[in-house]
């Protein structure tokens, strides 16, 4: 093969990274309000700072992170878009603040601070927490339920088609198509909203072809940051994970080689990036380590042509507006298989790591985790306050630290018994 087909082929294995991780990359914004342009871009920019970072050795895609759905919806509410934007500049620096100590010290003491019984609650709260907006917004409300947008009737036949659709590419899917059943779901559920004339196309018929992204500049506030910065906790455990995936695909140790402090850091000063034009924080993507798996694509090059394809599509302005014509039940019969896996991840944590439900300590640590995220619990007064993700995740922490480990099998009854038996043994 010559040079001239190899690049060839490198490029479009670029472009249909992109067109993989394409479903959840846009949707997050369309979730929180962000634009999914500046998304675009901001994966594209995260993506190339990580391959910068850790020498061109990791064939990953960086874009948009679920994780930060609901913390972001509640701090765009609250503090607006641009102090949540300095706050996830925040959270990003604390990435980066991870990956040194790790590379000081090693990976260990990650494990130590959060370990299963602590990411995994945490985990199924970020899935659970949103449940409501996935159902709302499937049913023809605003993710808050306080407004109706379609009628339920026409509401839910298109949810279910996109829920439908997803499932059965999820499920049935062969080759490439199986790594975007977000995609495809987005496709046919929009199909079946434009039929019922949900759709709504003036504005992107109006907009121009080509047009700078609407870029936010971050602002910062103590109050935004303090809520955010307990959130980083969950995708920095995932991004291990995540390493170790495509570790396992590629057959190379890449905790080694870069090192995990390098990908951590990569990762970390993606998200960083990202708030400065007021994009999405970015972590890696499951979808793509599986379309790399799937096409043998191990060429860290092709993550950076997809890069470049984001950063460009980012520009077509008639493109992003067309985006935003999706209309809610669209995403909602999506979110309800997606938000779904999420708390499935956080059990599946569980479970992988046979935490003992039995005991009392990790039964103490999930049960008031799950209960003060699932429940809505906020400590604190005014702006300056914890709840949500947050504060499940400061909540886990600090109960895995101060509560005692269990003690042996063998309790006090059982060493006198022991002691009696040794007597016995020994004809005293």
């Amino acid at each position: 093969m010559s040079d001239t087909q190899s690049g060839l082929r490198t490029v479009l294995a670029g472009s249909q990274m992109l067109f993989v991780a394409f479903g959840a990359l846009v949707l997050m914004p369309l979730l929180t309000g962000l634009d999914p342009s500046v998304a675009l871009f901001t994966a594209g920019i995260g993506t190339l700072l990580f391959q910068f970072v850790t020498q061109r050795t990791v064939p990953i895609f960086l874009a948009s992170s679920f994780v930060f759905i609901a913390p972001i919806t509640y701090s765009t509410q609250t503090w607006g878009v641009a102090a949540t934007m300095g706050a996830l500049f925040a959270a990003g620096v604390v990435y980066m603040l991870l990956a040194l100590l790790v590379k000081v010290r090693g990976s260990g003491f990650l494990h130590r601070i959060m370990p299963p019984v602590v990411t995994g609650p945490v985990i199924m709260v970020i899935g659970l927490g949103l449940a409501p907006i996935a159902v709302n917004m499937a049913m023809g409300r605003s993710g808050d339920g306080s407004l109706e947008l379609f009628p339920y009737a026409d509401a839910m036949i298109v949810s279910m088609v996109a829920l439908l659709t997803t499932l059965l590419v999820a499920t049935l899917g062969k080759g490439i198509f199986r790594l975007v059943p977000i995609l495809s779901g987005v496709l046919v559920g929009y199909l079946a909203a434009y039929f019922m004339g949900m759709v709504d196309l003036s504005k992107a018929s109006e907009a121009p072809l080509l047009a700078v992204p609407d870029f936010v500049w971050p602002e910062f506030s103590l109050a935004a940051i303090l809520f955010m910065l307990p959130v980083a906790i969950a995708p920095a455990i995932e991004h291990v994970g995540d390493i170790l995936a495509i570790s396992n695909v590629t057959g190379k140790d890449y905790l080694k080689k870069p090192g995990l402090h390098r990908t951590l850091f990569g990762d970390g000063l993606a998200t960083s990036a990202a708030s400065l034009f007021g994009g999405p924080p970015n972590t890696t993507y499951s979808e793509v380590t599986g379309a790399v798996m799937l096409t043998r694509s191990f060429n860290p090059l092709v993550m950076i042509w997809a890069a470049v394809f984001a950063i460009l599509l980012a520009f077509v302005a008639k493109f992003g507006v067309l985006l935003q014509t999706i209309p809610s039940p669209v995403m909602g019969g999506i979110l309800i298989l997606l938000f779904g896996s999420i708390a499935s991840v956080g059990l599946n944590t569980l479970v992988k790591a046979r935490v003992d439900m039995a005991q009392q300590r990790n039964l103490v640590i999930v049960s008031t985790t799950l209960v003060f995220g699932i429940g809505g619990m906020a400590i604190g007064s005014g702006d300056l306050n914890l709840q949500g993700v947050s504060l499940c995740g400061v909540v886990a922490i600090v109960l895995n630290l101060i509560l005692p480990q269990a003690k042996p099998e063998h309790d006090d009854l059982s060493e006198e018994q022991a002691v009696v038996d040794d007597m016995v043994k020994h004809g005293r």
